[in-house]
């Protein structure tokens, strides 16, 4: 019973109305919820139907995915600079381009494998441990990724 007290209030709430209203009311709200649900269903269908055979032959649905704007050196050296920076072990102060991860910054080697796997997450690639094992300085990390991806000058 405190259930249905409870549609009731909602209901009423919802349609501003002071009077108590009854059940049917509820249902008939409910109905038409389900039938406006149906009706765009059945739409769908309808022109999933009509529409995936062209020229008797099946569609093929293609999907293209637009890509970023075109990488440039800057870019990655802003982007390589910026993650480093996030970075909460190290100091944006002492970060340049040519500070060295373990000497210059304080990393241990833990810190260089999080610092490599960040830039995984940023540019969507992997990268080996036999390459990340050479990446110690920022402008390694950016010269890498411009040879990956074919950024040049």
């Amino acid at each position: 019973m405190a259930a249905v007290n409870i549609v009731r209030s909602a209901v009423s709430g919802l349609l501003r109305k002071s009077t108590t209203i009854k059940t049917p009311v509820v249902c008939r709200l409910s109905t038409v919820a389900l039938q406006q649900k149906f009706h765009t269903v059945k739409t769908i269908a309808n022109l999933y139907n009509n529409n995936h055979i062209q020229n008797g032959k099946p569609k093929v649905a293609v999907r293209n995915y637009s890509g970023g704007p075109p990488l440039t050196i800057d870019l990655i050296k802003s982007r390589v600079l910026l993650v480093l920076q996030l970075y909460d072990k190290v100091n944006p102060e002492k970060l340049s381009l040519e500070s060295h991860f373990i000497q210059d910054l304080g990393l241990d080697s833990l810190d260089h494998v999080e610092v490599i796997m960040a830039m995984e997450d940023e540019f969507g690639f992997e990268i080996p441990d036999g390459d990340a094992e050479r990446l110690l300085r920022p402008k390694d990390i950016v010269q890498y990724i411009c040879d990956k991806e074919d950024v040049f000058e």
